[in-house]
């Protein structure tokens, strides 16, 4: 089946990230040689694949911020 491209205009929507979690993003997204923009979207695209896959809904955790080993 051949996916179909959307020809909407994309949504611009502001993000407050910590530093820690930018500088993170973008050491992963230079190694795979995107932007840090390009890495964002790529990254929310595959949860939003994954969940639509498994079929599994967000957990009522979700207001509560995620612990993150970023060192």
């Amino acid at each position: 089946m051949a996916e179909t491209k959307d020809t909407r205009p994309k949504k611009q929507i502001p993000l407050r990230l910590s530093a820690k979690l930018y500088d993170q993003i973008a050491a992963w997204a230079e190694d795979d040689f995107r932007s840090v923009n390009g890495q964002i979207e790529y990254l929310l695209t595959e949860c939003v694949r994954q969940r639509k896959k498994n079929g599994k809904y967000v957990s009522d955790t979700m207001d509560e911020p995620p612990e993150l080993d970023i060192e």
